[in-house]
C-alpha cells in the first residue's frame, strides 16, 4: 500500500482522503484541521451517549474513528456498509445491534486488539480498492489469520504479495480443506458406516485406485490380521494423501467431526496371488500376494475408550472349616523357638 510521507504525526493514503491514521497524543483526536471548531465536529460526529453506547447512526457518508494499536483511522461508514458480509460491514451497519458496540468517551472503537496498526491500515485498503497488499513487515500467514478475524476472503482476487509460496501454500490449505470435506462425504464416510453396521467403533480405510486390480483365492486368502479392514477406490483420495500438508488439513477437519485415534500411513495391501509355497517349518500350503503401497486412515468414534478392554474379574472368598487342632499347629510362637535355641 502506498504511504505519503508523515506530516505532523497524521498518515494518509496516497491519493485519498475516504480514511486517516492518526497517532493519539494527549488523549485526543489530532485532525487535519487543529483548530477547536475541527475538533468539535469530529467529537459530535460520532454520535455517542453519555452511556458509552453509540446512536444510530444519521448519514452513511458519517465519518467513523476506529482506535488500532494505539493508532487512530477515520474512515467513512459508507465505506465499510458497502461490504456488509465483513465483520466491519456488520458492525456499522443498520442492522448491527448497537449495544453491542461500545465506544470510549471521545467516541472512539477500539477493534480489532492485538493486531499491528500497519496490518489494520492494509485491511482498510480492502474497503477502497478491493484488495489488500501484505505489508513487508507482516507474513502471509499473519495477515490471512487477519483477514478470517474480520471476515474479510482470502484469495487472488483480494490480496497482493510478492511472498509467492507463503500465498501458494494458504491457497492450497483452501483448496484442501475443500477437497477432503468433498471425499469424506461422499467416500470415506459410506465406508465408516458399514463398519458401524457391523458393530464396530473404529475405521481402517484403505484407499486404492480406481483401477487397481484385487483378485483373491477363496481358498486361500491373505493374511489380514484381526483388523476389520475397509477399501475404497478412490484415485483422487489416494493423490490427495501425497502430500503431509494435505494430511494435517484431513487431521483437522476429523477432529472438529469428533474423530479420535487418528492416524496416516502408507502400508501394502494384497492384490493377486503369485504363488503357492509349502512351509518348511509347518508343512502348510499357502498363497503369495502381490502387494501394492497405498494411503490409509484410522480413527475412531468409541466414547469409552479409556476403560479397560478386558473383562474385569471378581474373587470370590469361599468360607471352608479348618480343624482348630490343624490351626493350631501352624502357629508359631517366637518365644519358644527361641528357648529351644
Amino acid at each position: 500500500m502506498p504511504i505519503s510521507k508523515k506530516t505532523s504525526g497524521v498518515i494518509s493514503p496516497k491519493g485519498s482522503q475516504d480514511f486517516i491514521s492518526e497517532s493519539p497524543r494527549h488523549h485526543h483526536l489530532q485532525c487535519h484541521d487543529s483548530s477547536s471548531e475541527s475538533l468539535k465536529n469530529s467529537r459530535s460526529s460520532s454520535t455517542t451517549s453519555l452511556s458509552g453506547t453509540p446512536e444510530p447512526f444519521k448519514q452513511d457518508n458519517e465519518r467513523v474513528i476506529l482506535l488500532v494499536d494505539g493508532k487512530k483511522f477515520r474512515i467513512n461508514r459508507s465505506l465499510l456498509t458497502k461490504y456488509p458480509d465483513t465483520m466491519l460491514g456488520k458492525m456499522f451497519g443498520p442492522s448491527m445491534d448497537r449495544h453491542m458496540i461500545q465506544t470510549n468517551e471521545y467516541g472512539e472503537y477500539e477493534v480489532a486488539k492485538g493486531i499491528p496498526s500497519r496490518l489494520f491500515a492494509a485491511i482498510l485498503e480492502y474497503y477502497k480498492s478491493g484488495y489488500i497488499v501484505c505489508p513487508d513487515s507482516q507474513s502471509v500467514q499473519e495477515l490471512r489469520e487477519t483477514c478470517d478475524y474480520f471476515m474479510i476472503p482470502f484469495s487472488e482476487k483480494t490480496v497482493k504479495t510478492n511472498n509467492l509460496r507463503d500465498f501458494m501454500h494458504e491457497l492450497s490449505n483452501d483448496g484442501a480443506r475443500e477437497q477432503f470435506e468433498s471425499l469424506l462425504a461422499i467416500v470415506i464416510v459410506p465406508a465408516m458406516i458399514k463398519c458401524a453396521r457391523k458393530g464396530e467403533r473404529e475405521c481402517h480405510l484403505v484407499a486404492l485406485h480406481d483401477d487397481d486390480v484385487i483378485e483373491w483365492d477363496d481358498q486361500n486368502p491373505p493374511n489380514m490380521g484381526e483388523d476389520q479392514i475397509q477399501t475404497v477406490y478412490s484415485t483422487d483420495l489416494n493423490r490427495f494423501f501425497k502430500y503431509f500438508d494435505n494430511r494435517d488439513i484431513a487431521k483437522e477437519v476429523l477432529q472438529e467431526r469428533g474423530l479420535k485415534k487418528i492416524k496416516f500411513g502408507i502400508e501394502g495391501y494384497p492384490t493377486t496371488k503369485d504363488k503357492m509355497r509349502v512351509r518348511h517349518t509347518t508343512g502348510r500350503t499357502e498363497a503369495v500376494y502381490n502387494y501394492v503401497q497405498r494411503p490409509y486412515i484410522h480413527m475412531s468414534w468409541e466414547k469409552e475408550e479409556h476403560k479397560s478392554r478386558h473383562v474385569d474379574f471378581t474373587c470370590v472368598k469361599v468360607k471352608t472349616d479348618i480343624d482348630p487342632d490343624a490351626e493350631a499347629a501352624t502357629l508359631v510362637d517366637p518365644e519358644r523357638d527361641r528357648n529351644l535355641d
